[in-house]
């Protein structure tokens, strides 16, 4: 519990000056997936990655409402989820990508809902890797959209959904896209599009410059939105958990 509880950012000292921390970045054939944040992590950002078969490997960005303080028991609640759910959803030899990814969205809103005792607006982008076809399936319940970069092309992978934890019912859609040679996928937080300075914010097109600069693995992308981010706003970021999720594949 200790392990997790770092992990998910509990327990940093407001004093420290934030810096940018890099998270282990897993094995992934022919790709490379990386996260990195703000140490100062006092919102809901919830990141997590795990292998589901011998060629899928999903990963999730989700946003509790709330302060770390009250939002606690929901994202230890959504993250142990997010994990047993996926293990058993994705565990079926004959697998619909798309619909996997909408039962997973389905069991972690009623877990989220459970676990907050209510409604508890959770905007949350998942997508499921299969290495075999260099595809993407994702859901994105409300979150930030995420940015799809390719020699040709940059564009946004919008919602497909409303956030989670707001109905019990509420309907989520999955869509499919194809990672190309050298291509990359980025997922930021609220966090990153929200800087500020001098009344202008970072934005989605903060984020599309560095991608389109064309940083070469996902922890050197990650890394430099957030020092971009940095750079931006003149000071390290305090008014929000700030964190970059990213998938390039080789060619």
């Amino acid at each position: 519990m200790a392990g997790l509880l770092s992990k998910l950012g509990f327990g940093s000292t407001p004093e420290e000056v934030p810096e940018i921390v890099q998270g282990e970045s897993p094995a992934i054939q022919g790709a490379d997936l990386a996260v990195a944040y703000f140490s100062s992590r006092a919102g809901g950002d919830l990141h997590d990655f795990l292998r589901v078969s011998p060629t899928r490997f999903l990963f999730g960005l989700l946003d509790v409402a709330g302060k770390r303080e009250t939002s606690g028991p929901v994202l230890l609640a959504a993250q142990a989820c997010f994990r047993s759910s996926a293990e058993q959803i994705f565990a079926a030899a004959e697998l619909n990508e798309s619909e996997a990814m909408i039962e997973l969205s389905r069991r972690l809103n009623l877990e989220i809902m459970r676990a907050a005792g209510g409604v508890r607006s959770c905007p949350a982008f998942a997508g499921c890797y299969n290495e075999e076809l260099g595809t993407v399936c994702y859901v994105n319940a409300g979150h930030t959209p995420g940015l799809l970069r390719d020699d040709a092309s940059l564009v946004e992978l919008p919602a497909t959904g409303l956030p989670l934890g707001l109905f019990s019912l509420a309907p989520t859609d999955a869509r499919i896209v194809g990672l190309g040679p050298k291509g990359s996928l980025a997922v930021v937080s609220r966090g990153v599009v929200e800087a500020e300075s001098k009344d202008a914010e970072f934005g989605l097109d903060g984020v599309k410059s560095v991608m389109q600069a064309g940083p070469s693995s996902a922890k050197d992308l990650s890394r430099s939105i957030l020092q971009c981010v940095q750079d931006f706003m003149h000071m390290a970021p305090r008014h929000n958990d700030v964190t970059a999720l990213t998938l390039t594949r080789g060619n």
